[in-house]
């Protein structure tokens, strides 16, 4: 018999024999994995701001007490803004956590009756 064949003994035991490797490989996967501890996904601790409000500190601020204040307008990207870990007042503008919550404020609505 022709060992080139695909139906040679020799190659269907091979063939056999790869099959149940693989079957072991999964098999040995699927135990790993089904043991696998995986941490447990938090939010992120929110951050803290505080702003300069007509002329005076205020805060600390929540993200979404910022939020309201953007969209109340009472914090700009000029206005002066200080969280954890910054050495100093920065300009909102320089900051691009704050910029983005500026980007998700809703414009002012102005009604046009």
């Amino acid at each position: 018999m022709n060992d080139d064949n695909f139906y040679s003994i020799n190659r269907l035991v091979d063939f056999g024999m790869s099959i149940a490797i693989a079957q072991q490989m999964v098999k040995t996967m699927n135990h790993a994995m089904s043991n696998m501890q995986t941490p447990i996904q938090s939010q992120p601790p929110q951050s803290i701001y505080y702003a300069i409000i007509d002329g005076s500190q205020a805060g600390p601020f929540s993200e979404s007490e910022t939020s309201r204040l953007i969209a109340e307008r009472k914090i700009t990207v000029e206005t002066n803004m200080w969280k954890p870990g910054m050495m100093s007042w920065q300009p909102a503008s320089k900051m691009p956590d704050v910029l983005r919550l500026v980007v998700l404020a809703p414009p002012p609505f102005k009604s046009e009756i």
